[in-house]
Formats: structure tokens, C-alpha cells, sequence
């Protein structure tokens, strides 16, 4: 790996003015009130219209450099007008402009004074004009803070700058090279490879080496995290490898790959575990600025010292981190954040790379790094990026907030709650999918997230429901930034009273997340994304538009076809209106293989409903025989008591519906569990939303209802009979209790070791 941002080079230190601003400059209080920020898009858009309105002569993105010692600072300068001379700082934002915190303000002159220093010397100017220009995107108007500095004051200030930073950048590069020298000899912390672990680590590292992305499936139990981690961080060093993020669906797996992490002891590499703010937070109840939250109240000021304390250790998983953050008296989330950049390994969820807002998505392309990507467990990121890239707006959140908002926001309530009322009368079915975005809805959730911004500026206490709703208009507008072919958006009237009209639920709904994860693909310098079910690969591939080129590898199953006896029970279906009638033949099946065999099963329906019908009907004929079943909104430590119930002494059927927490993500090795039954294909509901996307597939790939029904079912199906056998002396049963099972189009999709 080479050094972290801001460095790329060995003999001297490179920084960006925004990150050394950040480092140096920026004071006071956390604080999240200012939200009105503009995308990405909309910032880039609002540069070109203000540096359009400048005379002739004007410079956009002016690139300069300046030296202090061995540290050399770069960037873009926004504009500047050599006639006057005037230095330009653009910053977009909605709102009040006044609303804007003071140490935004004083960061943001930080950056304009640094750009003037460089501009100074390289000019041979003894004096320029900088000028912070806001610029409002809604209405167009610029708020300009015009201020003239001497050559010789700005100097002063860049060097004081450089001088609480330079330190830092000798550590930083002495830690990069130490850890680049100790990845080039890292071993394999076991004494050799299981089968088929060391080819899939093979084509890691030849991938990673080539800059190219892979596809890999390989079976459970033959440590695909350990293999994958290992090549990457071996190959990293000679790639010029910045960081690594590895990232997960479920917390089951963060923990393996820190387990991982820490068998390698790849010392010093340092390893960041994020996790979501609301599990890291210290103070739920209170608001992330100062005047509410004491760990927010001058953390900016306390940050240095809490983030060489987080340097040193080197370790930063969630329990560490929070041990730094409350020594230091800091928020533990937001000191992760900051360790987001001076991190080798990072170690999360998918959003925190593939979210609309993510952070290391942002500092991967703002800080141009070169990345590897790991993703577990990869057939899950087609269903966890359309629902990032999807967002919905309820009427009864709407209403409640309206009824008690104060008279600020009633002008902007007022326009959204007739726009709204327009799409009901417009559009009276139970269910709409309309042409495209509606556009004056649209435009008056923007005027109305402006207001809520400022009132909460304003205003922030006792307002968690004002906020709270802010945060849905806010991503609901973020998503329909992005809003394309790719997605649709519908209407969904709930029950309403007869002759009463009601507003309808809004989604902005994502078909097909591919498109939208092209740039992250892009990005990467290599991904790898492995899963014991990644079949058919085309299919992964295009709903995840990931490169053409993109490597395929299909490891062999190490098992032996006679440690899983697989059985197709004949004649009896799981159809919706075929349920009733074959209950007890269903339950019978399962009674006879627990009466053949005592031991620890699952059983996989497709719905609770369906579970329950099956639960009660066993209890009924089947009085004695042990069973415990999954329930809605289980908890995690309900979850864990669920999965404790399966020992090695114990004997039992567990019930638990198919693609939740039961089916994937968990290990029962042994005697633990024996069996598996499985009374479903998997197959999504038959729904207006499941048919527009099985049409819109179609479109697209022309094999809508495979791409839409039957591969993402059969994958659940793989998944939840992959807990059976889990290591190379575990035998067991899975029964497929359905008929469909059997034929051909289904069992080409289930694994070729599987002897049915």
C-alpha cells in the first residue's frame, strides 16, 4: 500500500488545501444544523453559473502549489480576475445565508486565504482581494464577503498552517512505509490453505494486481474472508494501494473479518471498524450540535488529540474507538469519520461505500485514492442498493408534523399539502406508477426542506420530530437527483374512508441499481465480490453494472457429495392457493425425517403467515417434537437466543422464514444442525411493484421474470441450505418441499455438487 492521502510521494508530503484546512483550521462545535448543503451535482452546476456571470479574462479552476519545508500544498482555486486581482472561495448552499455556522465560515476562509497565499507567490503579488462567494442555487442570488489581505499576512497564516500539520506528515509517511514493509512479507496465519481457499486467493491477488474486478463464488466453509483480505493486503503494496474497505451486509460479518484482521497481525496496519451513527451515538436523545450534545460542544477543539490517541492505538474497532472518543470527550462516530482518512483497513457496511451520502465513496473520489474493494456476501448488493437508491414519503409523517409546526413553516407546508392533494385527485387507484417525476411536488418539498433547514437553525430545541422528518424530505430529494430509467415512481393510496380523499405514499423505487453503482466500480481501483451465490453471473453482473471485463471464478465445493443427502419431496406444493391442501402431507415429511434422524433442523417458509399455519398444524399432530420459531421484529438478543437454542446435545426444529436473519450469516457446524427444509422456491410476491419490475427487467435484460422471480429466490434457497454443511466432517439432509424442485429451468440454478 502506498501512503495515505495526502501523501504520494516518499521524499515529500503532498496535501490538499481542503484537508489541510480541515486539519489545521477548522475549530469549535460539531454541528449538524446547517443541513441545506446541495448535491454534488448541483455544487458543480452552481460553480459554472457564477463563473459564467464573470468578465472576460476570468480563470476557473486555477491549479496552484506552494512549499513549506518538506510539505507541498496543492489545489484548484475556484476563479480568479487578474485584473483586479480577486481570488474567488464559491461555496453553494440553500437557505439563509446567515444561518451558515461560524466555523464553516472561518474554514471556508481558511481555504480562500491559502489559494491567495499561493496565488501571491507565484504572481509576485504584495497584496490581492479574496472573496467568499455563497451562492444560493434555489433563487441564484450571491451573497459576496469581499476582503483584501497583504501578501505577507497570508503567508504568516499558510505557514502556521503548515507548521500543526507537518508533524503529522512525517508520522504519516514513517507508519506508510513501516506498514507497506511489513505487508510485502505478510504470511498466511495458518499452516496451509483449506481446499479451494488458495485459489480463490490466487485470483485476488492476480485481480487486485491487474486493477481489474472479480466476480467469485465459492462454497461456505472454505474461509473466503481470510482468503480474500490475506491477497489484497499482500498485493496492495506494489499497486500503490491507499486503503482497503471491506464491507458487509450483516454485522456477523464485520466481526469475522476483524477476527481476520486481527490472526494476520499485519502490525501496523491500521484497522477502522464504522458502524452506523445511531449505534455509535453516546446522547440519543440529544441533537449533533452544541448547544444540545456535550460530546459536540467544541469538538473540533478536542479532535487533535483524539485522533493521535486513534493513530497510535491502531486498532479502532467500535469498542476501542469509543474508549478513545470518551477519554478524550468526543463523539465516537464523528472521531471515526475523521479516521475514515488515516485508516489502512476499513472495515463496514455496504452503504458506507455505495450510499448516495457515503463517506468513503467521498473521500475515495475527492481524495482521487486508489482503492480495493472487498464485498461479502455479494448477492445481497442488488437488494441493498435499489433500496438506497429508493426513498418514500409518508402522509401520516407528513400530517403529524404539520399539525403541530409552528407558523414559520406554515406557507411551504401549505404548498406541499396542495400538491400532494392534486397527485391524490389526479390519480384515484390503489396503486400508480407514473410517467416520470412529478415536478411541482418536487419543487415544493425542496422550498419546504429550505424552511425546515432554517427553522431548525433557528429553533433546534425540541424539534426531534421536525428533524426527523427533515432527514426523509432530505434523502427523499437526494434519490430524486438520481432519478432515472433505471427507477420508477409510484403512488400507493392507503385504506381511506369512503368518498374521502387521502394523500398516497410516494416511492421513488429502484429497478435496476446498476447504472448508479457504475461510478463506484469506476472508482475502485479492484473490487472483489464473493458469495457462496453468485449464480448466474450475468445476472450479478448486469443488475450491479459492474465492467465487462470483470474476472469470473466459480471455486468447486471441497464437500463430498455424500456428506449432503439433497431430496426433492414429490407431489406437494407451496403455491399460495396449493398451501392448505398440502399442510399436512408438508408436516408429515418433516416428522418422518426428524423421527429417522433426531437432530437440530430449520425449516425455511416463505412468508410468517405461512410459518405459523405449518408451526401450529406440527403441534397439533406432533405434540412432542421440540420446536421454536422466528417471530416479527425480533431483536438481536431474541435473535441470538434463537440461534443458542442449537447445541450439540440439543434436538429440534427451528422455524424461520426464508431470506431473513436465519437464512444466511449464521454458523451451526456439527451436531449443531443437521437438516435443513425448505417449503418455498423463494420467489418474490406477485405484486404490482414485483410485475413493474419483472416488465422493466424484461425491457432491459430480456429475462424479466428470471431476473425478477426465480434467480433471487433460488439464491435464498442456496444460501439457507449452505448452514447445513460447514466444515469437512459435517453430514446432514436438505429437503426441498416443493415439486418445482425437480424441474430442469430450477435445479440448473442449484449447486452442480448437489446430488438430487
Amino acid at each position: 500500500m502506498s501512503a495515505n492521502p495526502p501523501f504520494i510521494e516518499t521524499t515529500v508530503a503532498t496535501v490538499a488545501v481542503r484537508v489541510l484546512c480541515a486539519f489545521a483550521a477548522k475549530t469549535g462545535d460539531l454541528d449538524l444544523r446547517f443541513t441545506p448543503a446541495p448535491s454534488a451535482q448541483d455544487g458543480i452546476a452552481g460553480h459554472t453559473t457564477v463563473t459564467a456571470r464573470r468578465a472576460p479574462g476570468y480563470q476557473r479552476e486555477v491549479p496552484l502549489s506552494a512549499r513549506f519545508g518538506e510539505l507541498r500544498v496543492q489545489g484548484r482555486a475556484d476563479g480568479f480576475d487578474p485584473a483586479t486581482p480577486r481570488l474567488e472561495e464559491i461555496k453553494t448552499h440553500r437557505g439563509d445565508v446567515t444561518l451558515i455556522p461560524g466555523n464553516h465560515h472561518e474554514l471556508h476562509w481558511a481555504q480562500a486565504r491559502v489559494y491567495g497565499w499561493m496565488l501571491c507567490e507565484q504572481l509576485a503579488l504584495e497584496r490581492i482581494e479574496l472573496a467568499l462567494v455563497y451562492f444560493n442555487i434555489d433563487n441564484g442570488q450571491e451573497t459576496v464577503l469581499p476582503v483584501w489581505h497583504s501578501a505577507a499576512d497570508l503567508k504568516a497564516f499558510f505557514e502556521s498552517l503548515c507548521a500543526r500539520y507537518v508533524d503529522w506528515a512525517r508520522a504519516e509517511t514513517a507508519h506508510c512505509a513501516a506498514r507497506d514493509t511489513a505487508l510485502q512479507s505478510l504470511a498466511f496465519p495458518f499452516e496451509g490453505f483449506r481446499p479451494g481457499q488458495r485459489e480463490l486467493a490466487a485470483a485476488v491477488y492476480r485481480s487486485h494486481g491487474a486493477g481489474r474486478h472479480l466476480l467469485a463464488q465459492a462454497p461456505t466453509g472454505i474461509g473466503k474472508t481470510m482468503a480474500t483480505l490475506f491477497a489484497t493486503l499482500r498485493a496492495a503494496p506494489a499497486q500503490g494501494t491507499h486503503k482497503v474497505f471491506y464491507l458487509t451486509a450483516r454485522t456477523p460479518g464485520r466481526q469475522l473479518a476483524l477476527h481476520a484482521l486481527q490472526r494476520l497481525r499485519a502490525h501496523p496496519l491500521r484497522v477502522l471498524e464504522l458502524v452506523a451513527r445511531d449505534k455509535a451515538c453516546e446522547h440519543p436523545d440529544k441533537a449533533c450540535h452544541g448547544e444540545s450534545c456535550p460530546l459536540a460542544r467544541g469538538f473540533y477543539d478536542r479532535l487533535p488529540e483524539a485522533r493521535e490517541a486513534a493513530a497510535q492505538s491502531g486498532w479502532l474497532d467500535k469498542a476501542s474507538l469509543r474508549e478513545i472518543a470518551q477519554r478524550h470527550d468526543v463523539c465516537p462516530y464523528y472521531l471515526g469519520q475523521d479516521m475514515l482518512r488515516w485508516s489502512d483497513v476499513v472495515v463496514g457496511d455496504f452503504n458506507h461505500f455505495f450510499d448516495l451520502s457515503a463517506h468513503a465513496w467521498s473521500l475515495t473520489v475527492g481524495d482521487d485514492l486508489r482503492v480495493g474493494v472487498l464485498v461479502d456476501e455479494a448477492h445481497n448488493l442488488i437488494e441493498r442498493a435499489r433500496l438506497m437508491y429508493s426513498a418514500e414519503l409518508h402522509p401520516g409523517a407528513f400530517h403529524a408534523v404539520r399539525r403541530s409546526a409552528p407558523a414559520a413553516l406554515k406557507k411551504a407546508m401549505d404548498r406541499l399539502h396542495r400538491q400532494w392533494s392534486a397527485l391524490a385527485r389526479q390519480h384515484t387507484h390503489d396503486h400508480t406508477v407514473l410517467p416520470g417525476l412529478p415536478g411541482a411536488f418536487i419543487e415544493a418539498l425542496q422550498r419546504h426542506h429550505v424552511a425546515l433547514s432554517d427553522h431548525l437553525v433557528h429553533t433546534p430545541e425540541g424539534a426531534a420530530g421536525l428533524q426527523d422528518w427533515m432527514f426523509e424530505v432530505q434523502r427523499f430529494l437526494r434519490v430524486a437527483e438520481v432519478f432515472g430509467d433505471h427507477s420508477l415512481v409510484d403512488l400507493a393510496h392507503p385504506h381511506r374512508a369512503s368518498g374521502r380523499v387521502r394523500h398516497p405514499v410516494i416511492t421513488l423505487r429502484n429497478l435496476d441499481p446498476g447504472p448508479l453503482l457504475q461510478p463506484r466500480w469506476q472508482a475502485a481501483h479492484s473490487a472483489t465480490l464473493f458469495s457462496a451465490t453468485l449464480s448466474p453471473m450475468d445476472y450479478v453482473n448486469n443488475l450491479l453494472g459492474l465492467p465487462e471485463d470483470t474476472a469470473r471464478l466459480d471455486v468447486p465445493s471441497p464437500f463430498d457429495p455424500g456428506q449432503l443427502q439433497v431430496r426433492v419431496t414429490p407431489h406437494l406444493s407451496t403455491r399460495y392457493a396449493d398451501r392448505a391442501a398440502s399442510l399436512d402431507r408438508l408436516v408429515d415429511v418433516i416428522a418422518t425425517q426428524y423421527g429417522e434422524r433426531p437432530g437440530n433442523y430449520l425449516a425455511f417458509f416463505s412468508s410468517f403467515d405461512y410459518l405459523q399455519q405449518a408451526l401450529q398444524r406440527l403441534q397439533a399432530t406432533h405434540p412432542a417434537l421440540p420446536v421454536w420459531a422466528q417471530s416479527r421484529g425480533m431483536g438481536e438478543n431474541e435473535r441470538e437466543a434463537f440461534v443458542a437454542r442449537f447445541t450439540e446435545s440439543s434436538h429440534g426444529i427451528g422455524f424461520a422464514v426464508l431470506g431473513g436473519a436465519f437464512g444466511e450469516g449464521i454458523d451451526l457446524p456439527g451436531q449443531r444442525l443437521i437438516g435443513a427444509f425448505i417449503a418455498t422456491l423463494g420467489l418474490p410476491q406477485v405484486n404490482p411493484v414485483t410485475e413493474q419490475l419483472r416488465a422493466r427487467l424484461q425491457t432491459r435484460f430480456g429475462r424479466g421474470y428470471d431476473y425478477a422471480y426465480l434467480f433471487p429466490g433460488l439464491q435464498k434457497v442456496v444460501q439457507a441450505a449452505g448452514r447445513v454443511i460447514r466444515g469437512p466432517q459435517d453430514e446432514g439432509v436438505v429437503v426441498l418441499m416443493d415439486e418445482r424442485f425437480a424441474r430442469a429451468e430450477v435445479r440448473r440454478l442449484l449447486p452442480a455438487w448437489w446430488q438430487l
